[in-house]
């Protein structure tokens, strides 16, 4: 276990050394300028080392095996349906929780207070941000229970990324000038940290789990679905609102 954590350890500084030398040259060979606080930078740079190699670890141990199990146990027991309101249901939760999204739906409705698109006062932020999170949570469940059929029946990813996209011009031709801007970043932010693990982890299970899939071909595309749908919900969340 030991070993393992030290691994881990070392991954993350081998994974964060390109962004500190690059930071580093920038600051000294261009801008030719000492590091300002080198002693808070050092201290971050450890915090992050550590949160990374935990959550890491946290998801090597914990997430990923859950979700596969899980996947593994609902085909199991042929439970179609409770396997779809699972899968709405994963999309769902771990999209409203994402920090990210949580992030970009506050500064999303101060942009939209600056640009008089609602009201400025506290409440109307609030509903605002937090309807625009409960939009792209709807749209990764539905995205995940479109992959999760998709995977049942071993339809080729291609084409639905073909038809997504499509839509999603198709959105952006009708949809107020905006709300582009925010569907298109609301698409990248959901697969971030809480979603991704949980998402490939069912995937690969059901993969893994159905006879006659293969988790390389079959596993994948899932983020793929969570990223594409919240810009066409989100057009169309702007075009309602």
């Amino acid at each position: 276990m030991l070993r393992e954590l030290l691994r881990s350890v070392l991954d993350s500084v081998r994974d964060l050394l390109p962004i500190v030398v690059v930071v580093g040259f920038f600051q000294v060979a261009v801008l030719h300028e000492p590091i300002p606080n080198l002693g808070d930078m050092v201290a971050g740079f450890l915090m992050v080392v550590a949160g990374l190699t935990l959550f890491l670890r946290g998801l090597e141990m914990g997430l990923f095996p859950i979700g596969e199990a899980m996947a593994y146990g609902f085909v199991a027991r042929g439970s179609l349906p409770w396997l779809m309101i699972f899968s709405f249901l994963l999309g769902f939760g771990t999209t409203v929780a994402e920090p990210a999204l949580i992030a970009i739906a506050d500064e999303a409705a101060k942009a939209a207070a600056h640009g008089a698109v609602i009201a400025t006062d506290p409440d109307a932020l609030r509903k605002y941000a937090l309807h625009l999170r409960l939009t792209v949570a709807l749209s990764v469940g539905a995205a995940v229970v479109l992959g999760v059929i998709r995977i049942l029946k071993g339809w080729p990813i291609h084409w639905f990324i073909i038809a997504g996209y499509i839509a999603v011009a198709i959105m952006t031709s009708f949809a107020p000038p905006w709300i582009i801007g925010i569907a298109y970043d609301s698409g990248g932010v959901t697969t971030s940290t809480v979603t991704v693990p949980l998402l490939t982890a069912l995937g690969i299970g059901l993969a893994q789990t159905i006879r006659g899939r293969n988790p390389m071909i079959d596993g994948f595309g899932l983020i793929a679905f969570a990223s594409l749908t919240p810009m066409v919900f989100v057009m169309a969340f702007g075009m309602l609102h």
